[in-house]
């Protein structure tokens, strides 16, 4: 059996701009061809895909069914051909990384890590489930995430470990402690961060039964937004405990460790399975790992 023909960059090219400019004579004239030209391609690429793409009108041209469902992956494509030719032009690494992990653990290690792989870093921060997805999709060369959902043909290293903490203001009464205990969560409001970020399973594992009797009052997009939230009296929140280094230093919030509980998340680095042994990935994972035990 013969393999499916790949798809063609320069049709895909031709269908997005007949998608986005509204017509083939539009398209024609954003790609600088002949119309006939883009007519062309597009009937090739709907042949290649075995379904129709365009529905062809006099005012506009807009996608089938199957053409928006096509959609999103064409414009990936074209991202992944733009990302492919920028780093052989230019050298770069692109990493994606957590919004935890971007914020609050990376800014410090990136010129090590850039003068370790020799190419410079472009960091892109996003959920743990865009990383994932961009990942996925070739857009970024190396994963920095909280989690990892197991997705074949990847290869996943763990590199750090960070404690969860619980964050009070510090005018709460617990402010002047340093340790709570799970039983004493149940029935204060809880202030959930970012959603896709591991901690919610990560706590139903860890505790439970107990777990299903915490009580989230507020879901919040952010650290930062939780963060707030708990200074202003919202609730209380668990966080990883590198997120509010500087608030516990400066006094602005309190954190205390669970008793009789070890919560942490294991930070995982990803790459595809198949990068050779001298890439730029596989330097920048390596040297990450050595910056973070020197670091422990």
């Amino acid at each position: 059996m013969m393999d499916e023909e790949l798809l063609n960059l320069t049709q895909v090219r031709a269908f997005l701009a007949v998608v986005d400019h509204g017509g083939f004579r539009e398209a024609a004239s954003a790609l600088g061809c002949a119309q006939p030209t883009v007519s062309q391609l597009v009937k090739k690429l709907e042949e290649a895909l075995g379904d129709l793409l365009v529905v062809r009108g006099h005012a506009q041209c807009l996608p089938t069914k199957s053409g928006s469902q096509f959609l999103p992956f064409a414009r990936a494509l074209l991202r992944v051909d733009r990302r492919g030719r920028a780093a052989v032009k230019t050298g770069k690494l692109l990493v994606g990384a957590s919004s935890n992990i971007g914020i609050y653990i990376l800014p410090g290690l990136i010129k090590k890590l850039s003068e370790a792989c020799g190419q410079h870093i472009e960091l892109t921060i996003g959920s743990n489930p865009e990383t994932a997805d961009r990942l996925d999709s070739g857009e970024i060369d190396v994963g920095l995430m909280e989690w990892w959902d197991e997705r074949p043909g990847f290869e996943v290293r763990a590199w750090n470990r960070q404690s969860l903490v619980v964050i009070v203001p510090t005018d709460h009464p617990w402010a002047i402690r340093k340790t709570v205990s799970i039983e004493e969560l149940i029935g204060k409001p809880l202030v959930g961060g970012e959603p896709g970020s591991g901690t919610a399973t990560l706590l139903r594992k860890a505790l439970g039964v107990t777990s299903s009797k915490l009580t989230t009052s507020y879901q919040l997009g952010s650290t930062d937004a939780v963060k707030a939230a708990v200074k202003a009296g919202l609730g209380i929140s668990l966080v990883m405990e590198s997120s509010v280094r500087e608030e516990v230093r400066h006094r602005t919030l309190a954190a205390l460790r669970l008793e009789d509980v070890d919560l942490a998340k294991e930070l995982q680095s990803i790459i595809p399975a198949n990068m050779p042994g001298s890439s730029p990935s596989r330097a920048f994972v390596s040297a990450l790992g050595k910056l973070s035990e020197a670091g422990s």
